[in-house]
């Protein structure tokens, strides 16, 4: 989908996290304001390795809050059972109505593996492929029930067309899984699958199973170096390039109201923290940063975290995001429903049924 520039469209969104609150109405809140934006989705980061709540549990409190915007929880493919992930996602994408996304992660330290007592930690380039095994398992999963598999003939007595119904056998590195899933194949087919591909033992599962890559950066040169790459991998794995949405990571503190960005901010870029790339100013400086790293074709979107969740996401949207509209950059209304039509992404076909076999 393009813009009336003649380029992709842009793509906003942003992380909803929030440290030790626990109380869904504040989440809701920040989900709304992000949906009033026209944003294409929000995060919610998950770990073992510190407290919080579950990702995933409290986007699903979401959905129902909520009507457009999509809904993208972190959940950790290490230690856990792929069955019960992909079963976990599939139901927010129905509870969601086809909003829902999966943020991969994986759990790299000694005291996460204690927690389970399964196994020990292992180098995070296994993680990696572990976690890649898991998204090509999931899809799997996803295919299994055709979505036209339930017949409801009240007649005969059947209720499952079992040639729509596929076996899935799969074996990996670390796991087996035998299917078929037991949540019917979701409404868009697969959530979409989202991977932070900054570090490089990320980019191979990104290239190769994402449809949304995030890359933190602080300058359109380091982003566009990590961008081609991703690119050149995913034509490798015979993907098109072109259906891999990339977008820039930015922590985003936009205390400084309508005031100029420090000096080494706004126009002259991000700055490096211990945080990852961040930028601080004002809305409009943000606005501007936004535009030209777009406009030259540098990235697809942003991926922006507030410092401050309430105070930075309300002046995102009222404030960088109007700008942005003003300007015909970025969208004034939902283009559908799903998450996957809000970023231009077409509903995969099922494999079993195009293919007629399982794997």
């Amino acid at each position: 989908m393009t813009s009336s520039h003649g380029r992709r469209l842009l793509h906003l969104a942003a992380a909803v996290d929030q440290q030790r609150v626990y109380d869904a109405d504040s989440y809701v809140d920040l989900a709304r304001l992000a949906e009033r934006g026209g944003l294409d989705f929000v995060t919610l980061d998950d770990s073992f390795a510190r407290p919080g709540p579950d990702a995933l549990c409290v986007l699903s409190r979401l959905a129902p809050a909520t009507s457009r915007v999509g809904l993208v929880p972190t959940v950790t493919t290490t230690h856990t059972e792929p069955f019960h992930v992909q079963a976990a996602v599939a139901t927010l994408d129905w509870v969601s109505r086809g909003r829902a996304g999966w943020r991969l992660g994986v759990s790299t330290g000694e005291g996460e593996a204690r927690l389970f007592g399964r196994r020990n930690a292992a180098p995070v380039e296994a993680l990696w492929q572990e976690a890649g095994e898991v998204a090509d398992v999931a899809a799997k999963l996803w295919d299994s029930r055709e979505d036209d598999v339930g017949t409801r003939d009240v007649a005969t007595g059947r209720f499952t067309d079992r040639a729509k119904l596929h076996h899935v056998d799969f074996t990996g590195s670390t796991f087996s899984v035998r299917g078929p899933s037991i949540v019917p194949r979701p409404p868009q087919g697969h959530p979409v699958r989202v991977v932070d591909a900054t570090e490089s033992h990320a980019r191979r599962t990104a290239a190769r199973y994402a449809d949304v890559a995030l890359v933190r950066a602080v300058s359109p040169a380091q982003f566009a170096a990590v961008r081609d790459q991703l690119r050149d991998t995913a034509s490798a794995f015979g993907r098109d390039p072109e259906d891999l949405r990339i977008l820039a990571s930015l922590v985003v503190d936009l205390g400084g109201g309508e005031y100029a960005a420090e000096p080494g901010h706004g126009g002259g870029g991000p700055r490096q923290t211990a945080q990852g790339p961040l930028y601080r100013g004002g809305p409009v400086d943000l606005a501007e940063l936004i535009a030209a790293w777009y406009t030259d074709g540098t990235t697809d979107g942003f991926h922006l975290m507030p410092a401050e969740p309430r105070r930075d996401l309300e002046r995102l949207v009222n404030g960088t995001v109007a700008l942005l509209q003003h300007r015909g950059l970025f969208r004034t209304f939902y283009p559908g429903s799903t998450l996957r039509e809000h970023l231009g992404l077409a509903r995969p076909a099922n494999q079993y049924a195009v293919t007629g076999g399982a794997s």
